[in-house]
């Protein structure tokens, strides 16, 4: 038997490669001659470079950059096995785990590191660039990234604006005339999952300012900046981007993306699975077996499994998703081309007793599943 496993991580618990390991002891004990073809994977969010690293063959590239409240941070970014693509998580270096609890404020923080990676990427000569943007800590709208990259984003005085997002408030004119040339070189593709637009009740501000520490004044606030933000972007590089679909992720920098750079905003799974060539893999399994941390509603739209299911569906093979929990909703992915569907808790449990199981869980879920398909082999 040939099983591909091809999971997500189980955000914040375990990495998608333990989540493959785990998977694979489990099925191991059930079936001890299967053959395993392990393939990580991730959506553009947590992981992302890792899962792409390692698929490829490729290694990653440790940097120092400007953290979201403006300190150095260490962050990262990857060369896949080509040596002529590289891949970037803005959350390594402008991402909400980087900012204490007690310190998220969307106004100040500031995507300038994600605008370092990148030029450390241009700087490398490569000129291919995957960027997964889940997981921000800002609201700046791609403004810091811009500015480390060379704009000026000028007030009436023609003084520099500080980071973050309220500052755009102030925001006079944009001056691009610095603005790193070799931006107009690179193929950009932006592993963006989310539909929601720069402004408005379902833009940046509305919909995840609460998540980044965001108070009902300051969404207020931070919504009317980017909307003048935008209006004089658009006089600069004439394009409107103020109801672009995904121009609100991570805070607003899918539009910054799309308004200082030649960037394509497409579903993160689609790249992450085209680059690594996971349909390869698959075609030739007899089952797939996905995964990832919470299972519900959200999945369908575009998540890991789902997109992993589309792709073994091309080929009339079975997907199994075991997930951390299952959550309302978790049904609907039946209707997008996973089969079954297995959460890793054996008892009641807290959410803390089963991240720190979560390899444990995994394995024995799996071999539970496997010894099911051994019954149903028999009927």
């Amino acid at each position: 038997m040939r099983i591909v496993v091809a999971p997500d991580s189980y955000k914040g618990s375990v990495s998608a490669l333990k989540v493959a390991n785990a998977i694979e002891s489990g099925i191991l004990r059930v079936f001890p001659n299967a053959q395993v073809i392990k393939m990580p994977i991730a959506d553009g969010g947590e992981g992302t470079v890792a899962a792409m690293v390692a698929a490829t063959r490729g290694r990653i590239i440790y940097e120092t950059v400007t953290g979201p409240l403006g300190e150095p941070v260490e962050a990262f970014w990857g060369i896949l096995g080509d040596g002529n693509t590289a891949v970037i998580e803005m959350a390594a270096a402008s991402g909400l785990p980087l900012v204490p609890v007690n310190l998220r404020n969307p106004c100040i923080t500031t995507t300038y590191g994600t605008g370092e990676l990148m030029k450390a990427v241009l700087n490398m000569g490569i000129r291919s660039i995957i960027i997964g943007i889940g997981g921000s800590a800002t609201n700046d709208g791609g403004a810091g990234m811009a500015q480390s990259l060379g704009a000026k984003f000028l007030d009436i005085k023609g003084q520099e604006l500080s980071y973050g997002g309220s500052s755009l408030a102030k925001l006079h004119r944009i001056d691009l005339s610095g603005l790193d040339s070799r931006l107009g070189e690179a193929e950009i593709l932006v592993a963006c999952d989310v539909d929601n637009p720069l402004c408005g009740p379902t833009g940046a501000s509305t919909f995840y300012g609460p998540q980044k520490g965001a108070t009902p004044e300051m969404i207020d606030e931070l919504d009317r900046a980017l909307e003048h933000y935008a209006k004089i972007a658009q006089e600069v590089t004439g394009k409107n981007i103020i109801d672009y679909p995904g121009g609100g992720a991570a805070g607003g920098l899918g539009a910054g993306l799309l308004l200082f750079t030649k960037a394509v905003l497409r579903p993160g799974v689609t790249i992450v699975l085209e680059k690594m060539n996971v349909s390869n893999m698959i075609k030739t399994a007899q089952l797939v077996i996905t995964g990832e941390g919470r299972t519900d509603s959200q999945t369908a739209y575009g998540k890991a499994p789902v997109g992993v299911a589309k792709l073994a569906k091309e080929y009339d093979i079975p997907v199994v998703c075991i997930s951390g929990g299952l959550g309302n909703g978790a049904d609907q992915v039946l209707d997008h081309g996973i089969d079954a569907l297995m959460s890793i808790t054996e008892q009641p449990m807290t959410l803390e007793e089963c991240m720190e199981k979560g390899e444990c869980l995994i394995e024995r879920a799996t071999a539970r599943m496997c010894r099911l398909l051994k019954v149903g082999n028999r009927l």
